[in-house]
């Protein structure tokens, strides 16, 4: 999958963490959401999977995106 695939539902839309534009969240052709944002050690994870720090206000942000 590649960033052109995807319909960007937050941030400033650069789409780039170290330019102060995270976290996002974005809606894929299947209609499954990538979160991209900072890695979370809260615990360890199989391989192959992360955990991601998401603020309220992007998840609202993203709802309002998708007329939720």
């Amino acid at each position: 999958m590649v960033r052109e695939e995807l319909t960007r539902l937050t941030g400033n839309g650069n789409g780039e963490c170290s330019q102060n534009d995270c976290p996002n969240l974005y809606l894929t052709v299947g209609g499954s959401i990538v979160v991209q944002g900072d890695v979370s050690h809260a615990f360890t994870l199989p391989e192959g999977e992360a955990l991601v720090e998401i603020p309220e206000h992007v998840l609202r942000e993203a709802f309002r995106a998708l007329g939720w």
